[in-house]
Parts: structure tokens; C-alpha cells; sequence
């Protein structure tokens, strides 16, 4: 082991991009580990009655609670010391998420002390923090917002989905256009549009039939009646509620109906 919870002596030195990663990632999984599944051992022996402890995460996936390495500096940057100390002191979650946050900054120092020692460039260390950065952070899957994160977008994909199977509803957001008599969704911009003026008047100018203002970012619904455009805020209506709407009326159509 990388004894002593120093970690990583002069001997170890990954020295691409790509071995780096790959040392960041095995570090990472051991941390999680010991703070999802393993987290009653871990929480055991962090004895508060103990001297300064440290959370070490190893390349092979193993975790260990340890004292810092007795040489100053160590060879690799140390994770945070004395985690032991407020086990006792505070909600084990929160304990659990600081320790959590602190492994984060850890992980980061390690393999940016790799990039530092094997001179590592502009473009290979943007590289290697792209990489890190496409996997959530500890914390994030300590506190389940990760999860949050990922579910809170799914919704966003099956509405866009929603909108375009449903043209009688004649639902507008950022990724929805409209023509007079259906909506199209636009994913991307088509180059060479024909008669681009009349596009750019028909969403650029398209004013709200309830306040008279432009069509900007927020959600909009079409009247199936008068064919004008209205801010769902103008006409109390969500895209949740909208969804169940064959036929959208406006105020105005409504109560043009409702007259004898």
C-alpha cells in the first residue's frame, strides 16, 4: 500500500492523460465506497478518541483511515486532516458530506500534482479536467444530487418529445416553433432557410395576444381558434396542464363562444 497515508512514492508516477484518469478514478471509487457502502466501517474507525485521521483513497480501489505521513511535505498533497474529530459532533450525513466535499478537493490536488510532476501542457491538463469533470463529483453521490441531477433532466427530453407528438395543443418553448398551422420542433438550425424574412417575423415579432409582449424564453400556447400566440402566465396555463389540452381556446375566443 502506499503506506503511512502518504500515497504514491517516487516510484509511482503515471505520466499520461490517460493514466492519470485512470489513478483519479481508482482513488475515487475506493472514497465512495467507503462513504456509501462501506460507511459503518468507516464511520468505526474514525474514532474521535484517535489522533489526526485521514480518508486515503488508492488506485486499486481500496480505502484506508490513517494518520498523515510523518514527512513534511508529503510526497502527495494530503487529504484533510483530523476528520475524526467531528464524527460526534454533528448529523452523521452532514459529517459524511463534509468528509465527502473534502475527498472532492483531494482528488483534484492529487491528480493536478501529477499533471505538475509529469509537465503536463495548456491542452493536457484542460483535457484531463474535461475527463474529470464528465463523472459527478463525490459529494454529489454521497448527497443523492446527482441522481437528482440526471432525473431532473429526463422530464425536459420526454416534454420535448411530448410537444412534437402533440400539434393540436399547438405548445411553444425554446426548442418549438410554430408555423400557422403546426408546430415544428427545430433542434438545430438549418442552414439556407428559404424565405428567412418571413421566419424571422413570424418568431421574432410574434407579440402576445394578453400583454402585447415579444415571444422570448418562456412557455407559450397557441388559441386553435384565432391562431394567436399567448405567454402561459397571461393565460394561466402550464406546460403540465397544456399537456392534457386538445383544443386550446383563449379568454377571448371562450367568451366569444359562451355569448348568445
Amino acid at each position: 500500500m502506499e503506506g503511512g497515508g502518504g500515497g504514491g512514492g517516487a516510484h509511482y508516477n503515471p505520466k499520461t492523460v490517460e493514466e492519470v484518469f485512470r489513478d483519479f478514478k481508482g482513488r475515487r471509487a475506493a472514497i465512495l465506497r467507503a462513504l456509501t457502502t462501506d460507511v459503518e466501517e468507516f464511520f468505526k474507525q474514525c474514532n474521535p478518541e484517535k489522533d489526526n485521521l485521514c480518508l486515503y483513497g488508492f488506485p486499486n480501489e481500496v480505502w484506508e483511515v490513517n494518520l498523515p505521513a510523518e514527512e513534511v511535505p508529503p510526497e502527495l498533497p494530503e487529504p484533510a486532516l483530523g476528520i475524526n474529530f467531528a464524527r460526534d459532533g454533528m448529523q452523521e450525513k452532514e459529517w459524511i458530506s463534509l468528509v465527502a466535499v473534502h475527498s472532492d478537493a483531494w482528488l483534484l490536488a492529487v491528480s493536478f500534482y501529477f499533471c505538475s510532476r509529469s509537465g503536463f501542457d495548456k491542452a493536457d491538463r484542460k483535457r484531463l479536467f474535461n475527463m474529470i469533470n464528465e463523472v459527478p463529483t463525490v459529494f454529489e453521490v454521497v448527497t443523492g444530487s446527482a441522481k437528482k441531477q440526471t432525473d431532473e433532466q429526463q422530464p425536459s427530453s420526454v416534454n420535448k418529445n411530448g410537444n412534437r407528438s402533440k400539434s393540436n395543443s399547438k405548445l411553444r418553448d425554446l426548442d418549438v416553433k410554430s408555423s400557422r398551422k403546426k408546430i415544428e420542433v427545430d433542434e438545430e438550425e438549418d442552414e439556407g432557410v428559404e424565405e428567412g424574412d418571413d421566419e424571422e417575423e413570424e418568431h421574432g415579432e410574434t407579440l402576445c395576444g394578453a400583454c402585447g409582449e415579444n415571444y422570448a424564453s418562456e412557455f407559450w400556447i397557441c388559441c386553435d381558434m384565432c391562431e394567436k400566440w399567448f405567454h402561459g402566465k397571461c393565460v394561466k396555463i402550464t406546460p403540465a396542464r397544456a399537456e392534457h389540452i386538445k383544443h386550446y381556446k383563449c379568454p377571448s375566443c371562450s367568451n366569444k363562444r359562451a355569448r348568445p
